[in-house]
C-alpha cells in the first residue's frame, strides 16, 4: 500500500501548492488582471501572436515542457533512493519550478511577449542580453541534436509507437483547421481526436486481440514497424528535423497548437490509466498482470536511500541536476516566454498554464518514480526472464553507467505497462500506449524547441546586424546593399540555420565511436553531459531576471532571489566536479565549454550585483511596439 500512499500524498501536496501558493503568486505578488491587454491581442499577426483558448495553450505548454526530461531524470535519480527523488520533485515543482515558469510567463506577458533573452536586456543591460542569447542558442542546439536520437531510440525499442506518432500530424492539421478557420467548438473535435488517436495506437500495435482476416493486417503492420525501426539513426534525425522545419515556419494554429493539444489529451488520459492500473495492482494484486506469473505483492522495490550507487556521482549536487524537468528546468523559461506568452488570451490564465503545467509535470515525475521503483518489479520477461521484485530491480539498477540513456526510458515504459496490464489491457497494447506517450512528449518538445531556436537566432541576428559591415555595390543605374546577416532575421532563414546546425552536430559519432552508418546521428551525445548543468543554469539566470523585475517594482524579491541563488550554485558545483573528471578522462573539449559556461555565469552574476543597488523602484523604459513577425 506504500505506493498508493506515495501517489496520494504527492497529488495532495501538488493540489495544495496550486490552490495556496499558486493563488498567492497570481493575486498578491503579480496581481494578475483579466482586463489587461495581452501580447496575443496587442501584437496579433495570425502567425506567432494568436489569441487561443486556454485548454489549447495549456496543452501546448504542458507537452512542450514535459519531454523525456521528467521521465529520464527521475528514472535515473532513483538510484540514490526514491525518497530523495520524491522530495526534490515535490519541493522543486511547488516552490521553485512552478514559480519560475509562471513568473517568466507573466514578465513576458507584460513585455509584449518578448523572450527571456530580450527581457534580460531591458531589465539589466544589453551585455546581459547578448550573453543570455548565446547561452540559449547553445542549450537549444544540444536539445535539437539529442532529441532526434532519443525519439529514434524509442522507435527502435518500441516500434509500435511509430505509426500513431506520425498519424497525429494529419489529425492535428484537421483539428486546427476546424477550430481556427471554421470557428467550430473545441469539444467535438477534441473527443474525435482522442478516440481516433487511441485507435491509431491499437493499429500501430498490430491490432492486438483481434482474429479477423486471420491476423494478416496485424502481422503486416508489425512487419512494417520492424522495417521502419531498422532505419539508421541519422535518417530518423533528418526526417524529424525536416518535420520540425515545417512545423516551425507554419502559423502556430496549423500544427503546433492542435498537435500539442490533442497530444495533451492522450497523454493526460494515459497517465490517468497508469494511476488506475497502479491502484488495481496494489489493491487487487499483481496476479492480474498477464505477462508473467507468481509476481510478488506490489511495493517499492527500490531503496528509500542509497548514497553510494555503483559508478554514480555524489548525490549533492547531482540529484538536482539529474532531475531537472519534473522539479525545475531552465528550458521552461524558453517555452513560457517564447511561445505561450504569445498565445494567452487573458493574463489570469498564466496561473493555470505556467504554474499548473509545472505541477502536472511534477506528478508525471512522481508516476515515473513509482513505475520504475515498484511497477518494474512486476516483471520484465524479455530482458530479465525469471526475475521479479527486488532481485529484478537490483539487476536493472546495478550500475549507473548501464542505466543512463535509453534503458531508463525503457524501465518507465515497462513498469507503467505492467500497471496497465493489471486493468486487463493486452501486454502489447500496454507497451504501445506508454511508448506513444514517451515519443509524443519528445516530439512536441522537439518541434517547440525548433521554433524557440528560430526566435533566438532571429534576435541574435538583429543584435549583430548593426555590427557587421554593409557592402554596397553600385553601377550606373542602381546600388545594391548587401547585409550578410539579413537572411537570419527571417523565419525561414533562422529555422534553416537551426535545423542545419543541429543536423551537422548530430552527424558526428558519439564519443568513443568510429565513423559508420550505425554511429552517425548520435553526435548530440558529445555535448549531452553539459546539458543538465546548462539547463539548471538557465533556470537560475531566469530567476535573476525575475528578481530584477520584482525589485524595480519594489515587490518582495526573496520569492525569486533565494531559489535563484540555489539554482546558480548547483550547476556551478556540478560543472566544477565534472571538469576534474573530464580532465582525467582527456575530454578537453567538454572542459573548455564548461569553463566558458562558468565564466559566463560569473560575468552575469557580477553584472547583476553591480546593478542591484541602483535600480530599486526604478522602472525600465516602456517597451517599444512590437512589429508583427514575418515569415
Amino acid at each position: 500500500m506504500i505506493i498508493i500512499l506515495i501517489t496520494l500524498i504527492a497529488a495532495l501536496a501538488l493540489i495544495c501548492g496550486y490552490c495556496f501558493y499558486g493563488d498567492w503568486l497570481s493575486t498578491r505578488l503579480f496581481s494578475l488582471n483579466d482586463q489587461s491587454v495581452v501580447p496575443s491581442i496587442a501584437c496579433r499577426d495570425g502567425h506567432d501572436f494568436v489569441p487561443t483558448p486556454t485548454p489549447i495553450v495549456f496543452g501546448h505548454h504542458f507537452t512542450s515542457i514535459a519531454g523525456t526530461g521528467p521521465i529520464v531524470g527521475p528514472a535515473l535519480a532513483i538510484m540514490w533512493g526514491w525518497g530523495p527523488a520524491l522530495f526534490w520533485v515535490l519541493l522543486g515543482s511547488i516552490f521553485i519550478g512552478g514559480m519560475h515558469d509562471m513568473a517568466v510567463l507573466v514578465v513576458s506577458l507584460r513585455n509584449r511577449g518578448m523572450t527571456i533573452g530580450e527581457i534580460a536586456g531591458r531589465l539589466l543591460n544589453p551585455r546581459v542580453r547578448l550573453l543570455f542569447l548565446i547561452l540559449l542558442l547553445f542549450a537549444l542546439w544540444v536539445v535539437l541534436a539529442i532529441f532526434g536520437w532519443v525519439i529514434a531510440n524509442v522507435f527502435v525499442q518500441f516500434p509500435e509507437a511509430i505509426l500513431p506518432v506520425f498519424l497525429q500530424i494529419p489529425i492535428a492539421i484537421l483539428i486546427g483547421t476546424q477550430v481556427h478557420k471554421r470557428g467550430r467548438s473545441l469539444s467535438g473535435p477534441a473527443l474525435f481526436a482522442l478516440v481516433f488517436m487511441y485507435a491509431t495506437v491499437w493499429l500501430g500495435a498490430g491490432c492486438p486481440g483481434t482474429t479477423w482476416t486471420g491476423g494478416s493486417l496485424g502481422a503486416a503492420i508489425q512487419e512494417m514497424n520492424q522495417f521502419i525501426a531498422a532505419w539508421p539513426i541519422w535518417l530518423w534525425v533528418a526526417i524529424l528535423l525536416s518535420y520540425c522545419y515545417v512545423a516551425s515556419v507554419l502559423p502556430v494554429w496549423v500544427l503546433l497548437q492542435p498537435r500539442d493539444f490533442i497530444n495533451s489529451l492522450q497523454l493526460i488520459s494515459s497517465l490517468g490509466l497508469v494511476v488506475l492500473g497502479l491502484l488495481v495492482a496494489a489493491v487487487v494484486g499483481p496476479n492480474a498482470v498477464s505477462s508473467h506469473e507468481a509476481t510478488p505483492a506490489l511495493t517499492m522495490f527500490a531503496p528509500f536511500l542509497d548514497l553510494h550507487p555503483q559508478n554514480a556521482p555524489p548525490i549533492f549536487p547531482f540529484l538536482f541536476v539529474t532531475i531537472g524537468c519534473g522539479a525545475v528546468s531552465g528550458f521552461h523559461c524558453l517555452v513560457s516566454s517564447g511561445t505561450s506568452s504569445k498565445q494567452l488570451r487573458c493574463e489570469t490564465d498564466a496561473r493555470a498554464v505556467g504554474y499548473g503545467s509545472m505541477l502536472l509535470e511534477g506528478f508525471l515525475a512522481v508516476l515515473v518514480i513509482v513505475a520504475v521503483g515498484g511497477g518494474i518489479g512486476l516483471g520484465w520477461p524479455e530482458e530479465y526472464p525469471g526475475l521479479s521484485g527486488t532481485p529484478l530491480w537490483d539487476a536493472l539498477y546495478a550500475d549507473w553507467k548501464d542505466v543512463t540513456g535509453g534503458k531508463a526510458i525503457a524501465a518507465f515504459v515497462v513498469g507503467s505497462g505492467n500497471f496497465l496490464e493489471s486493468l486487463g489491457i493486452n501486454a502489447t497494447m500496454s507497451r504501445a500506449i506508454i511508448g506513444v506517450l514517451v515519443a509524443s512528449f519528445a516530439g512536441t518538445t522537439l518541434d517547440t524547441a525548433t521554433r524557440l531556436q528560430r526566435y533566438v537566432v532571429q534576435e541574435l541576428a538583429r543584435t549583430l546586424l548593426d555590427k557587421v559591415p554593409v557592402t554596397v555595390k553600385s553601377n550606373r543605374s542602381a546600388s545594391l546593399v548587401i547585409q550578410p546577416l539579413h537572411w537570419l532575421t527571417t523565419a525561414h532563414g533562422a529555422t534553416l540555420f537551426a535545423v542545419t546546425t543541429a543536423f551537422f552536430l548530430a552527424m558526428v559519432p558519439a564519443p568513443g565511436k568510429s565513423w559508420s552508418m550505425e554511429t552517425i546521428g548520435t553526435g548530440g551525445l558529445i555535448l549531452w553531459p553539459l546539458f543538465g548543468a546548462t539547463n539548471q543554469l538557465l533556470a537560475g539566470l531566469s530567476l535573476l531576471v525575475v528578481s530584477f523585475y520584482l525589485r524595480r517594482r519594489e515587490l518582495p524579491t526573496w520569492i525569486a532571489s533565494l531559489p535563484m541563488a540555489f539554482m546558480l550554485a548547483i550547476p556551478a558545483w556540478a560543472l566544477i566536479y565534472n571538469i576534474d573528471t573530464w580532465l582525467s578522462g582527456g575530454s578537453l573539449g567538454l572542459v573548455a565549454v564548461a569553463m566558458v559556461m562558468l565564466a559566463v555565469e560569473l560575468w552575469l552574476i557580477i553584472e547583476g550585483i553591480l546593478l542591484w543597488g541602483r535600480i530599486r523602484g526604478l522602472l525600465e523604459p516602456p517597451a517599444e511596439p512590437t512589429t508583427p513577425s514575418k515569415t
